[in-house]
């Protein structure tokens, strides 16, 4: 019987010399990387179902990749695991939670004394509600202002600090006494994901319709930790999904009735899809026609019916 090959556990260098290194986020957070599972060979390893390091070409490992991230076979990626510790405010913290696929243990002002620090707002940072986007912000507050809304915050993290020092020193229980703390206040937590998982978690919060806040912990762990993590995975990730753009059935159709027929027998077929109304019939707002609309300028087509 043949005796098996002893395996080494992959390890990074680019990764390994940021470790417990703090990325700063925001005014008073951060991301760090705790421990760390893989690499780019791990992909490849676990795609070719071998225990060997997979093929010595560089060249090789890379068109593999690029063909799993290309096709969506995901499961060579969910081999990968990462753990970070991140400190973020509570608002931002709610979002980031709602995607279960994460192993999380957050710090628990049960047990422990809330972390004395909050997310300020600078007078020129005050964001303007959006009028398209009702979970969106569009613009900002003249500096003047959002002055006084920031010295309203200031005033309301002082006080609702005192409030909360008071209570513990009375003898309040900490789970109660923390009940008006504003959502500003800094949290902390060990978040454990997949390599799969975390690709699509900074899909979702990369994008340029997510919270800033939010978008700026993934920017950071984007581009600062996982482009050092799997690199190889990391560059088709950018080509593939941050970079690209997919067309819908719909879309091909209105796109080849253009280059059959111009701008009148793509407009009829827009009409005929329902992305557009018929003739003598108010223009309304469609999310779906004004994604396609989107999609043509990037691709230097005339959108046919303006």
């Amino acid at each position: 019987m043949e005796t098996a090959e002893r395996l080494q556990r992959p390890s990074v260098a680019a990764l390994d010399e940021i470790l417990g290194v703090p990325f700063k986020v925001l005014d008073d957070g951060f991301v760090r990387v705790v421990d760390y599972m893989g690499s780019d060979e791990s992909i490849v390893q676990a795609a070719r179902v071998s225990y060997g390091k997979g093929t010595k070409r560089v060249q090789e490992d890379r068109g593999l990749i690029r063909y799993l991230l290309r096709h969506q076979h995901t499961t060579p990626f969910e081999m990968c695991e990462i753990k970070f510790h991140v400190r973020v405010p509570m608002d931002c913290w709610r979002q980031w939670i709602r995607h279960r696929t994460a192993n999380v243990n957050e710090y628990s002002t049960r047990y422990s004394i809330a972390i004395d620090a909050t997310h300020h707002t600078a007078p020129n940072e005050w964001r303007r509600q959006s009028n398209d986007n009702k979970q969106g912000s569009d613009g900002f507050l003249d500096e003047a202002a959002g002055a006084k809304f920031t010295e309203q915050e200031r005033e309301l993290h002082e006080l609702s600090r005192k409030i909360y020092n008071e209570r513990v020193e009375a003898g309040i229980a900490r789970e109660q006494a923390r009940k008006d703390l504003p959502l500003s206040t800094y949290t902390e937590a060990y978040w454990k994901i997949d390599l799969h998982n975390l690709l699509h978690f900074l899909w979702l919060r990369m994008d340029v319709h997510a919270q800033y806040e939010i978008r700026s912990y993934a920017h950071t762990i984007g581009h600062q930790i996982v482009s050092r993590w799997v690199p190889i995975a990391w560059e088709a990730y950018l080509d593939y999904k941050v970079n690209a753009s997919s067309l819908s059935r719909l879309e091909l159709e209105i796109i080849r009735a253009f280059h059959l027929g111009g701008k009148e027998a793509a407009t009829t077929k827009a009409v005929e899809l329902g992305l557009l109304p018929s003739p003598g019939h108010e223009l309304k707002r469609n999310r779906e026609r004004e994604d396609l609309e989107a999609k043509l300028q990037l691709l230097n087509i005339p959108i046919p019916w303006k």
